[in-house]
């Protein structure tokens, strides 16, 4: 072997290191949009617990950009004038919006008679105090002479106002069903409390019927109401009627007054038990409006004799000599279920 073989070769590597550059807070913005759509989330859920079902459907109607606006309904934060979800009843806007539409398109969903939509005009009134002046009542507000955001001789749509209606309709039914409501509590609270009704609490009941709020007072063994054959309540059925006016005045319904007896025959000449329970209704309105209901309040008095028993496998039982004062339902009823077809 050589000498020039013989010699080691000796190899040196560099390595160059490259520092990375600043990468500019990437991960904040990422970080920012997650926390703002947890506010998004967090916004949205307490909207739904802080608002009826139709101020919801105002605001998706209000936010969809395919849904025209100008059918009187807004969400919250009053856009359209509408109502704060923390207010009962529907968010009905006065105005609406405008909305840009082809003069020369032929009209939409006209009626010869404005029937509807002085209908739909008329619970507007009273959702909104009947003081609203916009276009949405047809008055003139564009030079031409016609209402802002409608062409010639072109109306709100039937289908939008007869919405309204229903929707109106159905808030009323769920106010007047939440004061009935209350109104019963109160009055089994005060005949569970009161020492003076504590004898005949059992002969009281407050129910809630298709017809309204009813309070029934019967007769019971050895505690009736009415003296047999007699017309005029006794001590203990004044005093329960003198209970119940000042709670019968806190509600504005009309009050009907009925009467029941039980099938055993009225003795008395040339009457029958028709003419008991009518007398005893009767009474029954004199008291109360002595104790301070005012008589226009009284819609009706009938007496039913022994037609309709409370307990019909025992038409003579005490239970069905009893008096019904019913505070009469106000608000429009449901519409009923369309009948299934088959196809």
């Amino acid at each position: 072997m050589s000498k020039r073989d013989s010699k080691s070769i000796t190899i040196i590597r560099r390595e160059e290191v490259v520092e990375a550059g600043h990468h500019g807070g990437a991960w904040k913005v990422a970080y920012a949009d997650f926390v703002t759509a947890m506010m998004a989330f967090f916004l949205l859920m307490w909207l739904l617990n802080a608002t009826t079902e139709a101020q919801r459907r105002g605001l998706a109607d209000y936010f969809s950009p395919s849904a025209s606006v100008s059918v009187q309904r807004s969400g919250t934060g009053r856009p359209l004038g509408g109502q704060s979800p923390f207010e009962d009843g529907n968010a009905i806007s006065d105005r609406g919006t405008i909305a840009v539409m082809n003069r020369n398109a032929p009209p939409v969903d006209q009626d010869d008679d404005g029937s509807d939509t002085l209908a739909a005009h008329e619970v507007h009134d009273q959702a909104s105090g009947g003081d609203s002046q916009g276009p949405a009542q047809g008055q003139p507000d564009g030079s031409d002479g016609t209402a802002l955001g409608q062409g010639p001789g072109q109306r709100p749509g039937k289908g939008a106002d007869q919405a309204e209606i229903r929707r109106a309709a159905e808030q009323m039914r769920r106010d007047e069903q939440a004061g009935f409501a209350a109104a019963a509590a109160a009055m089994q609270k005060v005949i569970a409390t009161d020492p003076d009704l504590a004898p005949i609490a059992r002969q009281l009941s407050v129910d809630l019927t298709p017809e309204g709020l009813r309070v029934q007072i019967r007769d019971s063994e050895g505690l009736p109401m009415f003296a047999t054959g007699s017309p005029e309540p006794n001590e203990r059925a004044r005093i329960v009627l003198q209970r119940l006016t000042p709670m019968l005045k806190g509600l504005h319904e009309a009050v009907a007054v009925a009467g029941y007896t039980d099938a055993a025959p009225y003795a008395g000449p040339g009457r029958s038990n028709w003419d008991l329970s009518a007398d005893r209704a009767n009474a029954t309105r004199r008291v109360l409006t002595e104790a301070g209901l005012p008589d226009s309040r009284i819609r009706d008095v009938t007496g039913h004799g022994d037609r309709d028993p409370l307990i019909a496998s025992d038409p003579l039982a005490a239970a069905n000599r009893r008096i019904a004062i019913l505070l009469l339902r106000s608000a429009p009823p449901a519409p009923a279920a369309a009948p299934l077809t088959r196809p």
